[in-house]
């Protein structure tokens, strides 16, 4: 079973959630959206968790991230940068220009499929995949399943929020997690 990485003793998880909105009702009636983008426009809670995020993965020494659409990208790039590594984005259907390979996937409030260009990640690479929210667990699942056709070997996931009343760890193997915020 899948782990959650413990966080260094510097986490500031009051500083993060104090960041995270509800948005009732969004995007249909029932759910509540966690909005992360207040915590992206704070500059000092976004660096914390870029910070967190590569104190956490720079021993594990990935070559690439891989963020997904579209707010893993805002993570992705900035954690990239602090790595040293490329980034390879996962986009939904028919927003990539060259060859792809598909995955489809659920979701809590529908279905959809994710794309990624074709050999975007070359055999035995180590990547670690980044989204903003670990919900049902079908978007990194597909991610995974990308990853994996493309011979990726995966460190792991890496979110800011789980709702962990949604069991999507389930979906992710033996695969360990960081994240820092998780509602139940």
């Amino acid at each position: 079973m899948n782990q959650t990485k413990h966080l260094p003793p510097e986490a500031d998880l009051d500083l993060l959630n104090s960041f995270i909105r509800d948005v009732p009702d969004f995007p249909k009636p029932g759910i509540v959206f966690k909005d992360i983008t207040p915590l992206c426009a704070d500059a000092k809670a976004f660096r914390h968790f870029i910070e967190l995020m590569a104190t956490h993965y720079k021993p594990l020494a990935p070559d690439l991230i891989v963020a997904v659409d579209a707010r893993g990208f805002v993570f992705g790039g900035p954690l990239a940068y602090e790595l040293g590594t490329g980034v390879v984005l996962v986009r939904k259907k028919g927003k990539l220009p060259a060859d792809t390979i598909q995955a489809e996937y659920d979701l809590e409030y529908g279905s959809a499929t994710l794309e990624m260009h074709l050999n975007a990640i070359k055999p035995g690479q180590k990547v670690v995949i980044i989204d903003d929210l670990l919900a049902t667990g079908g978007t990194v699942e597909a991610t995974i399943n990308l990853c994996r056709q493309q011979g990726a070997e995966i460190l792991g996931c890496a979110f800011l929020v789980e709702l962990g009343f949604l069991h999507g760890r389930e979906k992710l193997g033996d695969l360990p997690i960081f994240c820092p915020i998780t509602v139940e």
